[in-house]
């Protein structure tokens, strides 16, 4: 039952629309393990969930941690200006 008072199939092209939406968040959550948040500040874990929407490789050191980005990124210029604007020597 809806509240809805558009037609019929205005109605159900909206809740195709909806469950399409939910199928979606559901793949992020299960696929991506974006329930996975363990940081107890919010920005910490925004970064996690933006990191691993990137698809990007976190390489780690004891001076350093290199992001890898792929390259038909569309933003990889952008990222790489923030990066240097933030400290990263390469």
């Amino acid at each position: 039952m809806t509240t809805l008072t558009d037609a019929p199939e205005t109605v159900y092209q909206l809740y195709c629309q909806r469950g399409d939406m939910e199928n979606r968040l559901k793949e992020l959550h299960d696929g991506l393990a974006l329930d996975r948040t363990r940081c107890s500040r919010f920005l910490a874990n925004q970064c996690r969930v933006l990191l691993t929407l990137l698809a990007v490789w976190v390489e780690r050191s004891v001076r350093r941690i290199v992001l890898h980005l792929p390259t038909t990124f569309p933003w990889l210029r952008a990222w790489r200006q923030l990066a240097r604007a933030v400290g990263a020597t390469a």
